[in-house]
């Protein structure tokens, strides 16, 4: 990711800029150099200058981009991401993060929404309205 943080200018006309997508459920994360797509972004450029140097895998996926939006970024893509031990094991444990808040915070909406209709029926019970 050294690398890639180095490609993060727009600097005298020259634009130089890197992003990373990409995870191993998509065939790992690639090195995409998106300097010549910059202008014909349709989300702007200032989105993708937001993310450059950085890995936008996240933002990419969740944006819900098309076929063809995901065909133009294979043409752009000019090589592999290489992680050092050190930065694979961050990525991995960041993953499993996300995975287990993703799970608890499901499991609590449950005990949630009872505390809340219970607390509402206090309230109109108290207040007369039952």
């Amino acid at each position: 990711m050294a690398e890639v943080a180095k490609h993060t200018c727009d600097d005298e006309g020259k634009e130089d800029v890197w992003i990373v997508v990409g995870n191993a459920k998509t065939g790992g994360p690639k090195v995409i150099d998106i300097s010549s797509y910059l202008d014909d972004h349709p989300g702007g450029k200032e989105v993708m200058m937001d993310l450059a140097g950085k890995n936008a895998d996240e933002m990419f996926e969740d944006i819900g981009h098309s076929n063809e939006a995901r065909k133009k970024m294979k043409s752009l893509v000019i090589g592999d991401l290489k992680l050092s031990e050190a930065e694979k094991k961050a990525l991995e444990e960041e993953a499993e993060r996300k995975k287990i808040a993703a799970e608890s915070g499901m499991g609590m909406m449950p005990f949630l929404v009872i505390i809340i209709a219970f607390a509402a029926f206090m309230y109109a019970k108290n207040n007369g309205m039952m």
